[in-house]
């Protein structure tokens, strides 16, 4: 049996803390990129592969990096042959969490307590399609085993939410599916199709978009919309933090350069980028939700597979941008304007760690415990290693008692066994804390640092309670 009950934690404080208080908390995965769709739908998946490597680019990255042709992983080989070249890749992934989170959900959802290998890969096979059959693996169910009481999707402004909406209106479903406002498409004026999205943008909030003020006004009305039907938070998606302020008479010029065919400079996007993100950071605060910035990232590196196979297929990777500047100068300017909201920040670099923990006690307020967030460890740095990290960083210049805890961040129904591995890691660092004698053996106060971290934390700075 590889995955045992004591699996990471090395100390008996950190046994007695993961099984008393960590092990059975609920989870609120404020962050992922489920398709609601498949909730409403009640999707039921005829193969592992189908729930395990359609769509993740985790597994893909490290199958090419074993020499597997593209044809076995993102291509038309059968759903047998394309598992089986990831069972033949994954001994190899020692140290790499993929390694563990598989094996965990191999054995929480699928009772297995082998390993998966090329010898033993005919027989997981054969396991794991005979319990998807099962009436209890359906997504709605798999969600439901894996006590989450929360799914925070991810969703682009012009979306109808019609599928929250049915799921909102299902009283069979107990989960609640929130919409998280993802404007991306309407801040990256320097990328390709910008022009046609704001047409798609003007139809979905019934306004015609012929300046500046219109997206502001557009964006606007359809944050509303998404508050309406539930949302708690927004998500960007950055490639670095912005901050080039403008007059408005400079920032509509660009846009109308873009919007007529022409082309524009860097630091011409960057200041239309500024003056949307502003605004929206306002629009945020007057709803009282949450503004997520994920940057950090250098996207689709690889020009001849992005042609291929489109973005988010696994050719990205970490920026070295330094961002710390432009990031306390938005929230300054925010702040300024009585108009910062709860943020919740994420590099994909975790050389960020302390530059993000020292900006957050620049910002905090009265609003919420830990008004302003260090994310938990994201994308790349998602290990056990970059998780041990970004806590201790967290520990060491804020409040880590505040923090808001895990997510999934992922597009697979069986990553909930994410939360355990990171709640495994979490008590095994408090753990050798105490028995370092550098946190006294106090159950109590123990306790509820752990199950606030795990569910309570989050419940609260979501509004979820």
């Amino acid at each position: 049996m590889f995955i045992t009950e004591s699996f990471l934690l090395q100390t008996k404080t950190a046994q007695r803390l993961y099984d008393k208080y960590a092990k059975d908390m609920p989870i609120i995965d404020y962050h992922c990129h489920i398709n609601p769709r498949e909730i409403a739908e009640d999707k039921r998946f005829e193969n592992i592969t189908q729930v395990w490597l359609y769509g993740d680019h985790y597994k893909w990255r490290l199958m090419r990096s074993n020499g597997v042709p593209e044809e076995e992983i993102t291509g038309n080989a059968d759903d047998y042959t394309k598992f089986l070249r990831f069972a033949e890749m994954l001994p190899k992934a020692i140290g790499n969490p993929m390694y563990h989170w598989c094996h965990l959900e191999l054995k929480r959802y699928f009772g297995y307590d082998g390993v998966l290998n090329a010898d033993t890969a005919k027989t997981v096979w054969e396991i794991c399609n005979k319990k998807l059959a099962e009436p209890s693996m359906s997504v709605r169910n798999i969600i439901k085993q894996s006590n989450v009481k929360m799914v925070g999707t991810t969703d682009d402004p012009v979306d109808t939410l019609e599928w929250h909406k049915a799921i909102a209106e299902d009283d069979s479903i107990d989960v609640v599916v929130l919409p998280s406002f993802r404007p991306d498409k309407a801040v990256n004026i320097d990328k390709p199709g910008f022009a046609e999205y704001i047409g798609k943008l003007g139809e979905a909030a019934q306004i015609e978009i012929r300046s500046v003020d219109d997206v502001k006004a557009a964006l606007s009305k359809r944050l509303d919309y998404f508050c309406e039907m539930g949302c708690r938070a927004t998500d960007h998606g950055l490639d670095y933090v912005v901050y080039e302020p403008a007059t408005d008479e400079e920032v509509e010029k660009i846009f109308q350069k873009v919007m007529g065919g022409g082309e524009i400079s860097q630091l011409e996007a960057d200041k239309y980028k500024t003056a949307i993100m502003l605004h929206l950071g306002r629009e945020i605060a007057r709803h009282g939700i949450v503004m997520q910035l994920h940057y950090g990232a250098q996207r689709n590196t690889n020009t001849k597979m992005f042609n291929l196979l489109g973005p988010d297929s696994g050719f990205d990777c970490i920026s070295t941008k330094d961002c710390g500047a432009a990031i306390t100068r938005f929230l300054n300017a925010l702040e300024m304007d009585n108009a910062l909201p709860k943020t919740i920040i994420y590099s994909l670099n975790p050389n960020d760690n302390e530059l993000i923990d020292t900006i957050l006690g620049c910002f905090q307020g009265t609003e919420a415990a830990g008004k302003i967030q260090h994310g938990s460890a994201w994308w790349f740095s998602d290990t056990k290693t970059g998780m041990e990290a970004q806590m201790t960083s967290l520990a060491n210049l804020s409040l880590l008692g505040n923090f808001i805890g895990m997510l999934t961040d992922s597009r697979s129904f069986l990553s909930y066994s994410r939360h355990e591995y990171f709640r495994r890691i979490l008590c095994n660092l408090i753990g050798n804390w105490v028995e370092n004698g550098e946190y006294p053996d106090d159950e109590q106060a123990l306790g509820k640092i752990i199950q606030d971290i795990c569910y309570y934390n989050a419940e609260k700075y979501f509004g979820l309670g």
